[in-house]
């Protein structure tokens, strides 16, 4: 078992009640008292777990009130390259015919896809409290989110490991984002918000990846999907050539906003 595979483990091990033991992911990974030392080691240099006696929990937040997420916060990404994250989403959204299901997964740059999506009578099934806010004054929009604990930083739902959090509902296609986009995928800063994604994914008939060109720039993080398990990516006109040859040559549709 290769160590991103233990890692996900891990964090679905700890997901439940924010506390998994030593005992318990000797059990759970097959892996070495040695090697599972080395993995929480490097997790908890990273500031993803906190080592305690017995095992290891979940960082609380800077204000007590829960774990917390890698990554930047929504409210510091949100104004970051506006311009071209409001232009994606308005592509996004062309793609998107009335009244059918998609699943719009928690980001800075899905989010503007709301406000072209008024009218269409869409059924959204979104793990983010902001796209839920941002749908609510849309009559036609029907809403569902999942079942989970919300982390604040990001203001999305995430379940615990192992828990059918989705409503039945059929929504074949996905929007979502990343934190990079490299050779080897799609990739996110926390394994977390991979576990969940993973679930979106492979819930999904066609995946469509909405990145400003910034995120081609920095090809580092864990990796969600790899671009064979993307359909389109749409991003905006500063994308490098060789960027672009990447996506073309993995057979990728590219849509330039």
């Amino acid at each position: 078992m290769h160590a991103e595979e233990r890692e996900r483990r891990i964090f679905e091990a700890l997901r439940p009640t924010g506390f998994v033991s030593y005992r318990d992911l000797e059990a759970l990974l097959d892996a070495s008292p040695a090697t599972i030392r080395r993995d929480l080691t490097r997790l908890e240099e990273a500031g993803q777990i906190v080592r305690v006696h017995g095992g290891a929990k979940l960082p609380d937040g800077e204000d007590g009130t829960g774990p917390r997420l890698l990554g930047t916060p929504f409210e510091q990404s949100i104004t970051r390259n506006l311009a071209a994250k409001q232009a994606i989403g308005k592509a996004a959204a062309a793609l998107c015919s009335p009244g059918e299901g998609v699943m719009i997964d928690g980001g800075t740059t899905t989010l503007q896809m709301c406000a072209h999506l008024d009218g269409l009578g869409l059924q959204v099934l979104t793990n983010s409290l902001h796209i839920v806010t941002a749908l609510l004054p849309q009559p036609t929009t029907r809403i569902l989110v999942p079942s989970g604990a919300v982390f604040r930083e990001q203001n999305i739902i995430l379940a615990a490991a192992g828990e059918e959090s989705m409503p039945r509902f059929h929504a074949p296609r996905l929007f979502m984002g990343a934190a990079a986009v490299g050779p080897q995928g799609a990739m996110q800063a926390d394994v977390v918000l991979v576990a969940a994604e993973r679930r979106l994914i492979d819930r999904a008939e066609e995946v469509i990846l909405l990145v400003d060109s910034s995120k081609f720039e920095t090809q580092s993080g864990t990796i969600v999907c790899g671009l064979d398990e993307i359909d389109t990516i749409i991003t905006d006109s500063g994308i490098s050539p060789q960027a672009a040859q990447m996506i073309s040559e993995a057979q990728v549709r590219l849509i330039v906003a």
